[in-house]
């Protein structure tokens, strides 16, 4: 299926890192989708930006407050150990969209967009062609947005900004803004009856908003009253030993600097965490008031939702902001899914099988009946879902990030049960970090110069060296 592609403006934005999206205009297929099979579950796909594992309460978190994630989590599946497999924004996005590794999709920088067959083959084109009324919400984030290509369109290039300007005068929230979209398209979906939907939202929270220095995480003022009074603990890894013990390539990267403008004193960290802290409690309310919409038109027992982030952060940890390394902070996220298609007994669990981003396509074609493609590399996790052994699964996590900046050196790495390997690939001499995972869960001590454990980083830097062939 062929479609016209037409180059419409030239913005610029900030995408933490300087950015000139394309606004791309799709024309619209001439031939009609096929029919919707009857049965067919709607998705409604929910990705976080930079949101890191442990910032939800069903991850353990006992300050932040996210009740309506965290009833979904007692209602559905919780995945304790899912990863990107690249931690940016633009890359990740476009492997949960493909099921695919960077190395395979070739995306990897900000202004490449999706040729039209690549659009297609996204698990949303396909959802598309098999006739699911389809939407997007906020950022693309995958170059410029692919205007006319869904049936509801609130996509926006770069990162967007979180205090809008109404019509008359007003300031209002993103997150209440997305909300808002959200609860136009279950409506309007309701009023097609018998057509499943798929709405995907990406969410501008928790990312920072770059070129506000003051107010780096500008939350809604209705929630200055969150955690007022409370003292947020500095991550383990804050400690300035660890940052001392960087490489100084790392001490001079772009995560210093950003660092620098968020964390560098301890009353700048609370300011911080406590702002991101509230995008995150703001979103929460937002996806609580989608599930509460989807109760009211009886729309709940036939929705699959998918809770996820592109990427994990760093908030302070090693004297770092930002993320793009392969540490457990940048490359790993929550996942909570709800199927109300599944028995009682297959609900409220948690899963500790490692889990990638990449896993989303396969498996949202899965639920909707549809074989994923052939060039998609993730796994279905229906399987899990439906409490399957898990003995069987895949126990290595790689990590590839090949975008190229001045302050961010490129990097990959493996991670495996035990061990985790770290590799810059552009540095001289050659870094290389290994963390023993089992005795070191923070990742504070680097082995990789231990004479005794020189067989075990051999056979680390051999087992990186297979992956990152068999990832293409």
């Amino acid at each position: 299926m062929l479609h016209r592609l037409t180059q419409r403006a030239l913005t610029n934005c900030m995408a933490g890192l300087l950015c000139i999206p394309l606004i791309i205009s799709v024309a619209q297929a001439q031939q009609a989708p096929a029919a919707a099979k009857p049965g067919q579950p709607n998705i409604l796909f929910l990705l976080s930006d930079d949101q890191r594992f442990d910032t939800l309460g069903c991850m353990g978190n006992k300050i932040i407050q996210t009740p309506h994630l965290d009833d979904l989590s007692k209602r559905g599946v919780t995945f304790d150990n899912a990863f990107v497999t690249t931690s940016i924004c633009m890359i990740s996005r476009a492997s949960i969209l493909r099921g695919q590794y960077a190395a395979r999709h070739g995306i990897i920088d900000f202004r490449t967009v999706f040729k039209p067959e690549e659009l297609d083959q996204t698990y949303m084109g396909r959802l598309k062609a098999a006739g699911y009324r389809t939407g997007f919400i906020g950022k693309w984030g995958v170059g410029a947005p692919p205007r006319g290509y869904f049936d509801y369109d609130k996509m926006f290039p770069g990162q967007g900004h979180y205090r809008v300007k109404q019509p008359d005068g007003s300031i209002k929230h993103l997150n209440n803004i997305m909300g808002d979209q959200a609860l136009e398209f279950i409506d309007a979906s309701a009023k097609e009856a018998g057509r499943p939907w798929v709405l995907s939202i990406s969410f501008k929270a928790a990312h920072v908003q770059d070129e506000d220095k003051k107010e780096p995480f500008p939350f809604d003022p209705d929630l200055t009253h969150l955690y007022a009074d409370v003292q947020i603990p500095m991550p383990v890894a804050a400690d300035e030993k660890y940052f001392n013990a960087l490489p100084e390539f790392l001490r001079k990267s772009e995560n210093r600097v950003r660092w620098t403008q968020r964390f560098s004193s301890e009353e700048h960290f609370q300011h911080s965490m406590k702002g991101y802290y509230r995008l995150i409690s703001g979103m929460d309310l937002n996806i609580g008031r989608m599930i509460a919409k989807l109760r009211e038109l009886k729309m709940d027992q036939n929705t699959i939702i998918i809770f996820t982030s592109d990427n994990g952060f760093y908030l302070g940890d090693y004297g770092l902001a930002g993320k793009w390394y392969g540490h457990d902070v940048s490359i790993r996220v929550p996942l909570v899914i709800f199927d109300p298609r599944l028995p009682e007994a297959a609900r409220g669990k948690r899963r500790s099988e490692y889990v990638l981003n990449i896993d989303m396509a396969p498996t949202s074609l899965a639920a909707a009946g549809l074989k994923p493609d052939e060039r998609m590399q993730g796994r279905d996790l229906g399987p899990l879902l439906r409490g399957g052994d898990g003995r069987n699964w895949p126990v290595e996590v790689f990590h590839e990030h090949h975008f190229k900046h001045g302050g961010i050196p490129r990097s990959e790495s493996l991670r495996t049960q035990r061990w985790k390997y770290n590799r810059y690939l552009d540095s001289d001499p050659l870094h290389e970090e290994l963390y023993d995972l089992k005795n070191d869960p923070h990742e504070l001590k680097n082995l990789a110069t231990d004479a005794a454990l020189e067989p075990v980083l051999g056979e680390m830097r051999k087992r990186w060296e297979a992956m990152r062939e068999r990832v293409k």
